[in-house]
């Protein structure tokens, strides 16, 4: 498969599909790396409790925009700290 490497499915995942209302759900961002961003870019709230709740997002499970995205925010975040 071409690009595999920016695409991975895990349909035997307990939680899965843990987002609904998308076709190919991509997995590799299981765990969001821009979760502790605080503009992250993405659909999420805060909780009553404080919490970023990213329960509406899917930005990371879109196959290609996802991988992309958060590779060019992790290297735009990494310029800024330089």
């Amino acid at each position: 498969m071409e690009n595999s490497y920016k695409f991975y499915n895990n349909t035997d995942c307990k939680y899965y599909p843990c987002h609904k209302n998308i076709k190919e759900l991509n997995c590799l961002f299981c765990y969001c790396p821009l979760y502790l961003i605080k503009e992250c870019g993405g659909n999420f709230k805060i909780n009553k409790k404080g919490i970023k709740d990213c329960t509406d997002c899917i930005l990371p499970h879109v196959p290609e925009k996802g991988y992309k995205y958060i590779n060019n925010k992790l290297n735009e975040i990494i310029k800024d700290k330089k």
